[in-house]
């Protein structure tokens, strides 16, 4: 079964769709099967993968309708190993979509409905707001990752993400994790940096992933060509910190599935 990550913070120009394209471009040069589902209703990661309006005739609103089963709307993308379901949210459909959000376990009964034994990962680009969409990802997901910049919004976001999770663990799903949160845009010399980088160190070290993700040419790019930055220029440091970041996903995993492993042992031999 896949492992569901989200992509989630409450604030807007963090990263969260340039993360979720990069980083599930990254599982896919890896071999690992990865769906990207676009939540965000401006389609931000729909686009970046290159796929317009006309070219989508089913979209994530269409499977939240009951219009589509889930599997109709999965489309190809140019990497072998990496699908899409995209977003083609109306303004027209912003008022239904909220009062079918509001049944908060839908998407989760959806998604566990479907088999997705051939995906290894399904990441989950959120908009930049904690009802509706986010709400029920974060229900549906096994763990989340928070993009932050510089600045002091950006960090006072990050803090209101992990109440929010933790109110989600405490309600609708206790299993959902933190997986990290990943830097972004980073510049390492300017004082903004240094600042929110002391603020995250002092209060979430343990929660910061090794690998930063640079601010970078290639990444900003690859929204307009509508690809992800590893299919642009591989060797930029944007595309490389990104599949860094993948490598360093799957290993936490494998050391976390190898102490739960070690754990169950321990308790059977008890």
């Amino acid at each position: 079964m896949a492992k569901v990550i989200s992509i989630a913070v409450p604030k807007g120009g963090v990263g969260k769709s340039t993360t979720a394209v990069n980083l599930s471009a990254s599982f896919a040069i890896a071999e690992k099967k990865t769906l990207l589902i676009d939540f965000d209703s401006t389609g931000s990661s729909t686009i970046c993968l290159g796929f317009e309006h006309k070219d989508i005739s089913g979209n994530i609103f269409d499977v939240l309708s009951f219009r589509r089963a889930i599997s109709e709307v999965i489309y190809k993308t140019e990497l072998t190993h990496l699908d899409l379901i995209p977003s083609k949210i109306l303004p027209v459909d912003e008022e239904r979509l909220h009062k079918i959000t509001n049944n908060f376990q839908l998407f989760s009964h959806i998604l566990h409905q479907e088999q997705f034994e051939i995906y290894d990962y399904i990441i989950i680009d959120c908009p930049p707001y904690l009802q509706g969409l986010t709400t029920i990802s974060l229900i549906s997901s096994d763990s989340v990752i928070l993009p932050v910049k510089a600045g002091k919004f950006s960090y006072s976001s990050i803090n209101k993400m992990i109440e929010y999770i933790d109110w989600i663990k405490s309600r609708y799903n206790s299993s959902l994790s933190i997986e990290g949160i990943v830097l972004t845009m980073y510049e390492p010399n300017t004082i903004v940096w240094k600042m929110t980088s002391e603020k995250l160190n002092a209060s979430f070290s343990d929660l910061i992933f090794d690998t930063v993700i640079p601010r970078n040419t290639t990444l900003c790019e690859s929204e307009f060509l509508g690809k992800p930055g590893v299919l642009i220029k591989a060797n930029s440091s944007g595309a490389k910190a990104y599949l860094e970041l993948a490598k360093e996903i799957m290993s936490n995993n494998t050391e976390r599935n190898s102490e739960h492993r070690t754990l169950g042992v321990a308790h059977s031999v008890a």
